[in-house]
C-alpha cells in the first residue's frame, strides 16, 4: 500500500479495516447517503466547481486545441486538488481522538454500491408497474437525461448496463483505489469520474474540453474493469439461468467495439451472462455504438431483476476480497 505514511497515527485504524466497514455501512445506509439523494453531497458541489470551469473556459470562440488544453489544465488541478484534499482528510483522521471516524464516513460517501442497486431496481419496477413514462423519467434522473425517446427495451438495457458499469467505477474502482492509495487515492478517483460525467460526453461543445478527463477516467479504470468483469463473471457461477461461458466469451472476444474500452469488460460479462445485447444505437441520444454481445435487445424488467442479482453476488465478492486482505494484514 502506498498511504503516504497515512497508516500511521494515534487515532489510525487499519485501512483495509475502514473499507471493509464502510462497505457494510454502505449496504445500510447507501441510498440515503448517495450524491442523488443528499444535496450537500460533497460529489455535488464538486461537479458544480466543474460546471463554472467548463462556462468560464469552454468557451466556444476560442479553438479546438485551446480548449483541449484548457481542459487538460482543469483535469489536472482538479484531480490533485482531490487527491490532497483526501490526503488532509486522512492525516488529521489519526491524529484526533477517534478520527478514523471521519475518514469512515468520507469512504461511505464516495462508494456507491446500495445506492446503484436501489436507482436501477425503481426502473425496473417502474417498467413493470407505472408504464414507460415514469421508467424514463426514472432513468433519465440517474442516468442524466436521454431516456424520453427510448422504447421500454431500450430502458431495461441501458439500466442494467448502467448497474454494469457502475460496479466497476462505483464499487470494485473504489475499494481498489483506496486499497493501494488510500483517501487520496479514492478522491482523485472519483473527481475524475465526475469531470468526466460533467465534460467528457463527446458532444460537439465538449468533444475537445473533455477529451483529457475522457481519457484520464479512462486510464483510472484500466485495470479496475477487468477486475470487476471478472468479479461478475464469477458471480454469474451463483446467478440461476446465467451463463459464464457465454459471459467469459463476450467479455474477452465482444466487448472491444464498446464506447469504453475499459467498460467493456464489465458490460460484456453482464450482457453475455444474461443472453442480452446491451449497448448498440439509442434513438433520440448521441450514442450510435455496435452492440456489444449477440443476445436478444428485447431486455425486460425481468432482466434487470437478474442484473441486479449478478451486481449483488458480485458485491459480495467484492466485499469478501477486502475482507480477506483486511484479515491478512491482522494475522
Amino acid at each position: 500500500m502506498f498511504l503516504f505514511g497515512l497508516a500511521k497515527g494515534p487515532s489510525g485504524l487499519d485501512p483495509l479495516l475502514l473499507l471493509l466497514l464502510a462497505l457494510i455501512l454502505d449496504v445500510i445506509l447507501g441510498p440515503s447517503l448517495s450524491s442523488r439523494h443528499l444535496s450537500i453531497h460533497p460529489l455535488n458541489g464538486f461537479a458544480a466547481l466543474v460546471r463554472w470551469c467548463d462556462r468560464k473556459l469552454n468557451r466556444e470562440r476560442r479553438n479546438a486545441a485551446t480548449r483541449a488544453g484548457r481542459g487538460a489544465l482543469i483535469v489536472t488541478i482538479l484531480v490533485v486538488g482531490a487527491g490532497a484534499f483526501g490526503w488532509l482528510v486522512a492525516l488529521a483522521s489519526r491524529h484526533i481522538p477517534h478520527g478514523f471516524l471521519l475518514e469512515l464516513v468520507a469512504i461511505v460517501l464516495l462508494i456507491d454500491q446500495r445506492a446503484v442497486h436501489e436507482d436501477v431496481r425503481r426502473i425496473g419496477a417502474a417498467l413493470t408497474n407505472d408504464g414507460i413514462g415514469a421508467a424514463r423519467e426514472r432513468l433519465n434522473t440517474v442516468g442524466g437525461g436521454g431516456a424520453d425517446r427510448l422504447d421500454p427495451f431500450a430502458v431495461a438495457r441501458t439500466a442494467i448496463e448502467i448497474s454494469a458499469r457502475s460496479f466497476a467505477y462505483g464499487v470494485v474502482a473504489p475499494a481498489f483505489w483506496y486499497a493501494i492509495f488510500g483517501l487520496p487515492g479514492l478522491c482523485a478517483l472519483r473527481a475524475a469520474a465526475v469531470i468526466d460525467d460533467v465534460v467528457g460526453e463527446p458532444t460537439e461543445r465538449n468533444r475537445a474540453f473533455g477529451f483529457a478527463a475522457q481519457r484520464f477516467n479512462e486510464a483510472m479504470l484500466l485495470i479496475c474493469a477487468p477486475i470487476a468483469g471478472l468479479l461478475l463473471l464469477f458471480a454469474s457461477f451463483f446467478v440461476p439461468t446465467a451463463r459464464p461461458a457465454r459471459a467469459t466469451r463476450a467479455m474477452l472476444g465482444r466487448a472491444g467495439p464498446y464506447r469504453s474500452r475499459a467498460m467493456g469488460w464489465p458490460v460484456g460479462a453482464v450482457a453475455g451472462a444474461l443472453g442480452l445485447a446491451l449497448a448498440g444505437p439509442k434513438r433520440g441520444t448521441y450514442a450510435r455504438e455496435p452492440w456489444v454481445d449477440a443476445g436478444t435487445a428485447q431486455a425486460t424488467p425481468l432482466d434487470v431483476r437478474r442484473a441486479l442479482f449478478l451486481f449483488t453476488v458480485a458485491c459480495l465478492l467484492n466485499g469478501s476480497l477486502v475482507a480477506g486482505a483486511a484479515l491478512g494484514r491482522l494475522m
